[in-house]
């Protein structure tokens, strides 16, 4: 795991990363280990210069669904979900997620 990757392991740091998107926009990235899209889609994310909060579906899947019921935001992976405010302001899925598409919409939702 990169140096930008922060682990999503437990519901305290989801918590927190809701508290943090009232400050400032939050990246969340879905990813699973079992599948080649998503291993694609990771190696996207290493682009980025913004921190990545890594959510691996496999480790806490509870995790993965809590988030679908907080934002709205129907499970996939992989999946990037920008968080503003304790909402999704913007997300993408499959080979939606890449670093230019995610890129542009740090910037517009900043």
């Amino acid at each position: 795991m990169g140096k930008k990757f922060f682990r999503i392991d437990d519901r305290a740091t989801l918590d927190n990363l809701i508290t943090d998107s009232k400050q400032k926009t939050v990246l969340v990235f879905k990813h699973s280990n079992a599948c080649g899209i998503s291993a694609r889609a990771y190696r996207e994310m290493e682009k980025l210069e913004d921190r990545v909060n890594l959510l691996e579906v496999q480790a806490v899947p509870e995790l993965s669904r809590e988030i679908a019921n907080l934002t709205g935001v129907r499970h996939e992976t992989p999946q990037v979900i920008l968080l503003r405010d304790g909402k999704a302001v913007w997300n993408a899925s499959h080979f939606d997620v890449n670093a230019d598409s995610v890129s542009r919409a740090l910037e517009s939702n900043a």
